[in-house]
């Protein structure tokens, strides 16, 4: 008996004229409020959890949209992959750095390429970590940290802003609260 997945059904089945149900997930989580042009946007990904911050950079750097016209913040990609080999996009990213270097930064964690401080594999937690002081004071600003990506990296990610927040004699979960409630923490994992 053939075995048919999802994906060619969706793709193969229907005839021209067919009306076809788009499945996939819906929400606010992953919208970029535009209100305020000088808002910071920090963006972690990892693999294919870099498809909504493409549309966030082409939104900001590629396309004439209103957004791109008055955009004043600092867009900051953090993506974690295995190898170089694996960034999604990269060609795009580089172009959008080297033409608005003021506003827009990336940076990697390739687990299999890197090391973090303390000699094991550089995961996206780490090089977040990184740059934690400088990530904290652009919260303390106003701006959105946005998570996309497989939910494993969440765990990782939620023990280093803790241990980051217990050195700077903050309460971590007063902290996420207090994010979460002037709708600075986006979080779409899977």
């Amino acid at each position: 008996p053939e075995r048919r997945g999802f994906s060619p059904i969706f793709l193969c089945a229907p005839r021209p004229g067919d009306e076809v149900m788009r499945p996939g997930p819906a929400g606010k989580v992953m919208l970029m409020p535009e209100e305020d042009p000088t808002t910071d946007y920090i963006m972690v990904a990892t693999g294919t959890g870099i498809a909504p911050f493409r549309g966030f950079v082409r939104r900001l750097f590629a396309e004439d949209t209103p957004a791109a016209a008055v955009y004043k913040g600092e867009a900051w990609l953090f993506l974690g992959v295995a190898n170089s080999d694996a960034l999604l996009y990269d060609d795009e990213f580089q172009l959008a750095k080297e033409q608005n270097p003021e506003n827009f930064r990336i940076d990697y964690a390739l687990s299999r390429e890197q090391e973090n401080k303390n000699g094991g594999k550089m995961y996206i937690q780490d090089k977040v970590e990184e740059y934690a002081d400088e990530i904290f004071a652009k919260l303390d600003n106003g701006a959105h940290m946005y998570f996309c990506g497989l939910k494993g990296m969440m765990p990782g990610i939620q023990d280093m802003l803790a241990g980051v927040c217990e050195a700077k004699g903050i309460d971590y979960n007063e902290f996420i609260k207090g994010l979460k409630k002037k709708g600075q923490w986006h979080v779409e994992v899977y």
